[in-house]
């Protein structure tokens, strides 16, 4: 594994004349210089001095073009200051910490380096890089950081029973970094997440969430949830879904494990390059299948209606997870309840009626559910997989024609209960609701196009035939 080497940019001298200046030493710790050996991306900067951090940046600030806006945090003893060179540097005095038992909010005091490096929660990010004239860009490792690297290994500075005691967490980050960096964690530290899930309930759901979305967001997020499940993280952050882990055999009849089933759509959808909130439909799409589950002495188990008790559910859990309840939740719902869908219309013929309704209740979330369900297809039987793939493509394509014909992602019916209230002189009623769902039900089925004349004829006649006389016909709308 190569030395990590500073970058030649402008602002470490500055920074180390600063610190020079102030008789501080200084250096670069953390993720940055992690980063810079494992060469990935990575802007933003921890400066850690021996003294005061705020008083260091704002002597930097001073020395920059413009003089550097320095935004200041005193209750935590941290200064920001945003660079165009190297994004946002963050300053902070050298500490040691302590913490109670029933907190993971650290009693704080100056300290030196190796005290500083000392609190740091795995060995990877306690490597520094001087900014100090003496040695200016040496490398700091006191923990074997970079030898943990070069074997891809998480592991605690300190024993990891204090480490995840005094900030539990860490064992959240623990597995966050594994899933991230395909690494593996340490035997010792892993024990200790096991011993010591129990602390997780004093970390507030905000932050667990934070570290769980960059697990679903890893490379290949079925590595963070099988460690989550096998250290007992997963039972207690989300037990609904550790609830789907399992298979229950009577007689000759057992199903699927539905939690690695999970996992595999959700890599499958990673893989295909899907978002965070599509990752999100993927891990809740069979979520209400252990409250669905029965058995039939004829076919076997059954999951009746998992797909609409799930989408039931979804709001309850964004808002225990501390997810947005917008947008993004409404989608995942969506593709929650209809999930089954496409895939039912690959084992049949495929009908325009069937088509339009998928394209109206899908709207733009149609490209979505698709690769949803592309992905939800894990069937070991290659021949059998290979058939649904196919199936898909034809029903693929006759959504295609379908929406270049009828138009029909989010489109609104051009008979709205108002016309309909005007025409029959009714108050908002079921008559309104019958007559309404009357018109989208033939324009769904193909019956009439969704055009104001033969929508608004058919709407005449529906009236008609449940005795009710037009008081008004109304021009196109």
């Amino acid at each position: 594994m190569t030395t990590p080497t500073l970058p030649d940019l402008p602002i470490f001298r500055t920074i180390a004349d600063a610190a020079h200046e102030l008789g501080q030493p200084a250096y670069v710790i953390g993720g940055y210089v992690r980063d810079l050996v494992l060469k990935r991306g990575s802007k933003d900067i921890d400066v850690v001095t021996v003294g005061d951090g705020i008083k260091l940046a704002q002597a930097v600030g001073k020395r920059l073009p413009g003089r550097g806006r320095v935004s200041v945090f005193k209750n935590f003893g941290t200064a920001m200051l945003p660079t165009e060179e190297a994004g946002e540097i963050e300053f902070v005095g050298a500490r040691k910490e302590s913490y109670r038992s029933d907190s993971r909010k650290p009693e704080v005091e100056a300290g030196t380096l190796e005290d500083d490096l000392a609190r740091r929660d795995f060995t990877i990010n306690a490597l520094g890089l001087s900014l100090n004239a003496e040695d200016f860009g040496a490398l700091v490792d006191r923990y074997d950081g970079m030898k943990d690297l070069a074997a891809k290994t998480i592991r605690t500075p300190l024993g990891p029973d204090i480490t995840f005691s005094d900030d539990p967490l860490r064992m959240m980050r623990a597995i966050r970094f594994a899933s991230q960096l395909n690494f593996d964690i340490e035997p010792d530290t892993y024990d200790a997440i096991a011993r010591n899930k129990e602390r997780i309930k004093i970390v507030s759901q905000e932050r667990i969430t934070i570290e769980l979305n960059k697990i679903v967001e890893s490379p290949v997020p079925s590595y963070g949830f099988k460690l989550l499940f096998q250290t007992g993280l997963l039972q207690l952050i989300f037990p609904k879904m550790a609830q789907l882990y399992g298979v229950e055999k009577v007689g000759q009849h057992a199903h699927k494990d539905n939690f690695y089933h999970t996992l595999q759509v959700l890599d499958n959808v990673a893989a295909a390059g899907g978002d965070l909130w599509l990752r999100w439909a993927a891990i809740l799409h069979d979520i209400a299948k252990p409250a669905s589950k029965r058995l039939d002495p004829k076919i076997g188990w059954t999951f009746h209606g998992h797909e609409d008790k799930g989408a039931r559910w979804v709001p309850g859990i964004f808002t225990d997870l501390k997810l947005p309840l917008g947008e993004e939740m409404r989608m995942v719902q969506k593709l929650v309840r209809l999930h089954l869908r496409p895939i039912a219309l690959s084992k049949e013929i495929v009908t325009d009626s069937a088509v339009r309704r998928l394209l109206f209740e899908a709207g733009d979330d149609i490209d979505h559910l698709m690769l949803l369900c592309r992905a939800d297809i894990t069937s070991k039987d290659h021949q059998r997989k290979a058939r649904y793939l196919r199936n898909f493509d034809i029903v693929e394509e006759k959504l295609r024609e379908i929406e270049a014909k009828d138009h029909l992602r989010n489109f609104k019916p051009v008979i709205t209960g108002e016309v309909i209230m005007e025409t029959f002189g009714l108050k908002p009623s079921r008559q309104v609701g019958e007559l309404k769902e009357a018109v989208l039900e033939a324009i769904l089925e193909g019956e009439v196009p969704n055009e104001w004349e033969p929508a608004y004829q058919l709407l005449l006649a529906r009236g008609e035939s449940l005795g009710l006389t037009a008081v008004a016909r109304l021009p196109q709308h």
